[in-house]
């Protein structure tokens, strides 16, 4: 009986969708660039596959997940061609389980340490996959909850998965702002200034590099601020649902 209700939930979904596009492509377009420059990425975390198979079906690609147990039950269920964000702090001991059971992870969005990236280096060249794009994870608010690399330390660490992991391809930074959003415009300055440190360092062109910040509540700032990447959740699936954290 449940079905109708999970059909109109994933038809509103889709409804969001495009309109988390069209926001986010005017937002670009206010910041001087193409709608296209911006990525959207439909975080499906405690949601059914039914939902991100109706954003499929309306077009949509690009998926993120957070949880990696979720991740690996959901990612065969739908078709290959999903470019897969992996999101936040990963575990070295589900590295290659992840890599293993998601062979289209397009992006890990979350190294945060050197252990972490060489675990990810191995894992790919173990398995035999394409070299894996990943963001390295800054903590800009300077919260002790959250994962990511002091700012003063985000050079170093990109240094070492550009120049020490072959199997990796550094493709910029990343930030989770705080939970209110109170200071989201300090914390996007924090990894906007992060990005020109890390391009003058290694010496890459600022508009081939990555910047991944924003989320429901603060996208089209952080676009506006030069956001290259956005990671969409509640506003596009609607409130986050946690049964007992048990995921079938």
């Amino acid at each position: 009986m449940a079905a109708p209700a999970a059909e109109g939930a994933a038809v509103s979904a889709a409804a969001a969708l495009r309109a988390v596009l069209a926001r986010a492509g005017m937002a670009a377009e206010r910041s001087g660039r193409a709608a296209e420059a911006v990525r959207v990425v439909a975080v499906g975390k405690t949601k059914p596959v039914s939902m991100l198979q109706q954003l499929y079906d309306a077009g949509h690609r690009c998926f993120g997940e957070n949880y990696v147990q979720e991740f690996v039950t959901k990612a065969p269920q739908l078709p290959e061609d999903v470019r897969w964000h992996f999101i936040g702090h990963l575990q070295s001991n589900k590295v290659k389980p992840l890599l293993a059971a998601v062979p289209n992870l397009d992006m890990v969005e979350g190294v945060d340490n050197e252990k972490i990236a060489n675990h990810l280096d191995r894992a790919v060249n173990s398995l035999g996959r394409e070299p894996l794009k990943v963001l390295v994870q800054v903590n800009t608010s300077g919260e002790e909850s959250k994962s990511g690399i002091d700012p003063s330390k985000c050079v170093d660490l990109a240094k070492h998965v550009k120049l020490a992991c072959p199997h990796l391809i550094f493709s910029g930074l990343m930030t989770i702002g705080m939970k209110d959003y109170s200071s989201t415009p300090e914390n996007f300055k924090a990894l906007v200034n992060c990005k020109l440190e890390v391009c003058k360092a290694l010496d890459i062109p600022t508009e081939q590099f990555e910047l991944s910040m924003g989320m429901s509540g603060d996208f089209e700032q952080a676009i506006e601020m030069g956001s290259t990447n956005v990671r969409i959740g509640s506003t596009i699936f609607g409130p986050r649902e946690y049964p007992n954290k048990k995921q079938n």
